[in-house]
């Protein structure tokens, strides 16, 4: 196996980009991380694409054929990835091992949705099936409902309440006002999020990540090369996948996701890091519960601590440990096929130095964790600047 990194990176402005498809969103992600790269496309070997749901949302399938289509990549081995909202992260750890395997040398690795042009009751259907379309969305839960019984465990059993969910999105959104690519530049108050419109008891709908358009590319590369391209390379030290139940109702605890702890775990052993190693760390926080439970799965929290933590600022920039610099999917938003992939070029950049007024100090080693569905994936992936 050889050891791989990342040398260019690209991103949208994630939001309600009305004046932009799915093609455009794509070629301004994958231009962007080719020309960062230093890498023409003709010289890239296979892509892979992460979206979830485009078919339902705007009608096109084959999204990979279109996306080596819009980027140039001529003839070359184009393949969608579909795992739910960690459609990016699968993507991107398929091109890893891709590059690792010793088949390919430069790979490129896209994740996009285009969620805005469907209707409300479309996106609730459409996400509705990263679960389990027969036992829970037909029966009337949906993903908010979902969390919420999560949430509301969590509440029973270790004592959580809404403010310190709520003191998730305020520092999520604070970090988002600092990224330019953010869909919200805008701080709330635990107030704000409290006193906002309730979704699913005890969520409200600023405990909730948004629909949103946007895309974000990575291009991959063996790190014996790597310096070709560019002076700071992002070495992929740890990437693991693992699977739980698609039913929430299937599941050990409700207060737990077994796919992140078991990720997680796999993914340290293979960098050789205990979670005490890492400063900066980008989870999925589709919802304010969904972050709890990351950062106590993920063995930086034990469990029924993470919150108080949060509420006592231990994750906020420059602290403890910086979480979720880019606003995660709250603040930054979450065009579901494309978060994964935004959460590996935010850590790039938090290594390489270059997140301006949201900079990490000395940021060393970074995380991404990316969940599909109420939890039945999960993917990480940890990586280092490469001196």
């Amino acid at each position: 196996m050889r050891d791989v990194a990342i040398i260019g990176v690209g991103l949208t402005k994630f939001g309600e980009r009305w004046e932009s498809g799915l093609r455009e969103l794509m070629a301004e992600a994958g231009l962007a991380a080719l020309e960062d790269a230093n890498v023409e496309s003709k010289d890239v070997e296979i892509v892979y694409g992460g979206t979830m749901a485009s078919g339902r949302f705007i009608g096109q399938e084959h999204v990979a054929a279109l996306l080596a289509d819009q980027l140039g990549f001529k003839n070359i081995p184009a393949v969608r990835i579909e795992n739910a909202c960690a459609s990016g992260g699968s993507a991107l750890r398929q091109g890893y091992m891709a590059v690792a395997s010793g088949m390919y040398n430069l790979v490129a690795v896209g994740g996009v949705e285009k969620m805005t042009d469907a209707t409300s009751t479309e996106a609730t259907t459409a996400l509705g099936g990263a679960g389990d379309q027969e036992w829970e969305l037909s029966q009337g839960i949906t993903f908010p409902g979902l969390y919420a019984l999560m949430a509301r465990r969590h509440m029973y059993e270790y004592g959580t309440t809404v403010e310190q969910m709520a003191s998730v999105a305020v520092k999520n959104h604070d970090n988002a006002c600092k990224n330019k690519y953010a869909q919200f530049h805008k701080k709330f108050t635990i107030s704000d999020i409290l006193n906002s419109k309730v979704v699913a008891d005890p969520l409200r709908i600023l405990d909730c990540s948004p629909i949103s358009d946007g895309a974000a590319a990575v291009i991959l590369a063996p790190l014996e090369i790597a310096k070709k391209y560019t002076d700071t390379p992002i070495h992929i030290i740890g990437s693991a996948q693992a699977s739980d139940t698609l039913g929430l109702s299937d599941r050990d605890k409700i207060t737990e996701i077994k796919a992140t702890k078991i990720a997680a775990e796999d993914a340290f052993r293979q960098a050789k890091i205990s979670s005490k190693d890492v400063n900066v760390l980008e989870v999925h926080d589709c919802f304010t519960i969904a972050e709890i439970l990351a950062m106590e799965d993920m063995g930086f929290y034990k469990k029924g601590q993470a919150a108080k933590a949060i509420e006592d600022g231990e994750t906020t920039l420059n602290s403890k440990i910086s979480v979720n610099t880019s606003g995660g999917l709250k603040g930054c938003g979450h065009p579901v096929g494309a978060t994964g992939i935004k959460q590996a070029v935010e850590v790039t950049l938090q290594l390489r130095g270059e997140a301006g007024e949201r900079q990490v100090n000395g940021a060393e080693i970074g995380v991404t964790h990316n969940v599909g569905g109420s939890g039945a994936t999960s993917v990480v992936h940890v990586m280092k600047r490469h001196n």
